[in-house]
């Protein structure tokens, strides 16, 4: 089988304190993934290394048989755009542009066709019901309907793999729901691999695919 993402005993360490210990890990293409783990475990560093938004202190991740460890940060930029969308438990919004605006900020970084990314992130908002808040700004949004466009400016560049730290956290059990299946959803007709990290035991249930952490190390 050939893999979108391999890690081969990775490492990272903050302040001389070890995040991860050695961590190997394949992610296949249009799979779907959780990772568990208390809080501390590391599973947020190791979704911020294979998003490539840091770098491993050792050890090799590829991407698409690429070696992305030692890309400068202008090429893991360029990388992350082209290649990654990220869903984050904050929307990160800002707060100057309207929502629109917000979802089309990674087109005009990359410098593509913005007119056919607009066209794709409109029938996105239509699909998820938030089409009539598209030229609000975000603080005239509800939590639910910010995360949902914060969920559309992560596909708006169709990304191959998708990643989701936390997407619930500040939502409730209604909106986590919808925000779950659209993920699911989305994420299976854009051919994208998925992988969220959670605390919630409820949201780890519905994945085949689960990946537990724990002291830096892959337990399960």
């Amino acid at each position: 089988m050939s893999y979108l993402v391999e890690c081969s005993e990775i490492s990272k360490s903050f302040n001389e304190l070890k995040i991860l210990k050695g961590i190997s890990l394949n992610l296949a293409h249009k799979e779907k993934y959780v990772i568990q783990g208390a809080s501390g475990s590391g599973k947020s560093t190791l979704l911020y290394l294979l998003g490539g938004l840091d770098k491993p202190d050792a050890g090799k991740i590829t991407y698409e048989g690429h070696d992305i460890s030692h890309y400068s940060d202008e090429k893991l930029a360029k990388f992350r755009n082209q290649n990654i969308g990220f869903v984050f438990q904050f929307h990160f919004l800002l707060p100057s542009m309207t929502c629109l605006q917000n979802v089309l900020l990674p087109a005009q970084i990359s410098g593509g066709e913005k007119k056919q990314v607009k066209k794709f992130a409109l029938e996105l908002a239509k699909l998820m019901g938030v089409d009539h808040v598209m030229h609000k700004y975000p603080y005239q949004l509800s939590g639910g309907e910010q995360q949902r466009v914060n969920i559309i400016r992560s596909l708006s560049m169709k990304p191959s793999l998708l990643l989701c730290d936390e997407p619930t956290g500040n939502l409730d059990s209604k909106n986590s729901d919808i925000v779950i299946k659209l993920l699911t959803e989305l994420s299976s007709e854009m051919n994208s691999t998925l992988v969220i990290v959670t605390h919630d035991g409820n949201i780890a249930s519905r994945f085949n695919n689960k990946i537990t952490i724990e002291d830096g190390q892959i337990i399960s």
